[in-house]
């Protein structure tokens, strides 16, 4: 048996090797380290963590890779969370898609509560949003409820990954 209960080279589907954690770990504080900086963090070959970061987009594990936008930038400065309800109870729940044309919507997340869903969005200013709003309420029969963001101390932090069999966080440094 190896360290873990398993024989060695037991695969499971639903966990992650520790090498690998390691491996997501990194690429969320930096999506754009190479293979050669992967392999140095990890003490793997640059073949190894290439392979394993291929495994690892193969598996969803890893979905993509994307830019972060200053949206200020772009002269989107206004962000809130809408949170929505449909005015009927009885109707479809198709908010998500009667809304998806939207590019205002960064984000629709399902939750639990008296709203059905709570979206991020992204405006100009608050005349902007008011429009969205309005847009929203038409397009999905619901009604909103708006927080508007007044600054974003931390955004798009890496996870904290986990060791299944401790439950106590991984240590990447």
């Amino acid at each position: 048996m190896g360290r873990r209960g398993r024989p060695p080279g037991a695969v499971t589907v639903d966990r992650v090797e520790e090498i690998d954690r390691r491996i997501v770990t990194l690429l969320a504080r930096d999506g754009r380290m190479s293979f050669t900086d992967l392999a140095r963090e990890t003490g793997l070959s640059v073949s190894a963590v290439h392979q394993r970061v291929r495994r690892l987009e193969k598996r969803g594990v890893v979905r993509g890779y994307a830019a972060l936008v200053d949206y200020d930038a772009i002269g989107l400065s206004l962000t809130a969370f809408v949170s929505i309800k449909p005015i009927d109870p009885a109707a479809a729940d198709d908010a998500p898609e009667r809304l998806a044309h939207l590019s205002a919507i960064e984000a629709c997340h399902s939750v639990a509560g008296d709203e059905s869903y709570i979206l991020k969005v992204r405006v100009a200013s608050p005349l902007a949003l008011e429009e969205l709003l309005n847009q929203i309420r038409s397009a999905a029969n619901v009604s909103t409820r708006t927080t508007v963001v007044l600054s974003t101390p931390y955004e798009h932090r890496a996870p904290e990954l986990v060791d299944p069999d401790t439950g106590k966080p991984d240590d990447p440094a």
